[in-house]
């Protein structure tokens, strides 16, 4: 119960304000109107239709910024001349809204999944690249000696210590990109989807004061993106032995298990070479 008391406190607060009469009837609806709606929507199958396009679009961007961004994270980490041709390029597009790019894929793309993939891409991918960059490079060079010390080549030295080293950055970036998935993913909706999605349905509702489903939208989306969040934020918390009390994360548990099978597997390798 703990973790949905402020989500109560909220509720109670804006039915609260719903019924002090401060506000229209139709533009602040009580929350068992709201609940009404959300529940002869999610019956016809009308919302869930619209939630389905909506989480095709959140999840095909975000793998798409997924798999560029762990890429181009740990390139930059390890060349410095890929680092010194991206950094630049990454500092001046990530402060550019997503939103803003909405009207050129459109002209580019037209209505429909693309452009708004595109959007969504396009604000998840740059958490995912500074986190793994950062990560990558926060990596204790003290282990990385240790496991050349050890006979680690670079293949078992980057997966056995650059990786585990850097999950903790890895998965604070997926957290962040998918946080701006979404909030991607319903602007664009409202511009570029063509009568599906989340989004439009909020934009449709606002045309006809339909604040109800306009609600009603907005619960399906936090709850949507509610789940992942917090199974992310359990990986991460995973990661937190050895943290301080602000929680920095120093895997050296992590650190110790790999090189302690990479000097099982350097010690195996040397017997049987004196064999």
């Amino acid at each position: 119960m703990k973790p949905f008391f402020s989500i109560v406190i909220a509720l109670l607060l804006y039915e609260s304000i719903a019924r002090s009469g401060w506000f229209a009837p139709a533009l602040v609806p009580k929350l068992s109107i709201v609940s009404s709606t959300l529940w002869t929507t999610l019956s016809d199958g009308t919302m869930g239709r619209h939630a389905l396009n909506t989480l095709f679009r959140v999840f095909s961007g975000l793998a798409l910024a997924a798999a560029t961004g762990l890429v181009l994270g740990f390139l930059m980490a390890r060349y410095r001349a890929v680092e010194r041709f991206f950094l630049p390029l990454v500092s001046a597009l990530m402060p550019i809204p997503s939103l803003a790019w909405a009207p050129v894929f459109i002209l580019w793309f037209g209505l429909g999944n693309t452009a708004t993939i595109l959007v969504v891409f396009y604000a998840a991918t740059f958490p995912m690249v500074i986190n793994t960059w950062t990560g990558a490079r926060a990596v204790n060079p003290l282990w990385l000696r240790a496991a050349g010390a050890m006979g680690a080549s670079g293949a078992a030295m980057f997966w056995k210590v650059v990786v585990p080293g850097a999950s903790p950055f890895i998965i604070t970036g997926l957290r962040l990109a998918f946080q701006r998935a979404w909030i991607a993913v319903v602007g664009a909706e409202m511009l570029a989807a063509s009568a599906f999605g989340l989004g439009w349905v909020i934009f449709d509702a606002k045309e006809f004061l339909n604040a109800d489903l306009m609600l009603a939208s907005l619960i399906v989306i936090g709850g949507w993106a509610m789940s992942p969040m917090w199974s992310l934020a359990s990986c991460r918390s995973a990661h937190k032995n050895g943290s301080n009390w602000r929680g920095r994360w120093r895997p050296r548990r992590s650190c110790c298990c790999w090189t302690n099978r990479l000097a099982g597997s350097t010690t195996r390798r040397s017997r049987n070479s004196a064999r």
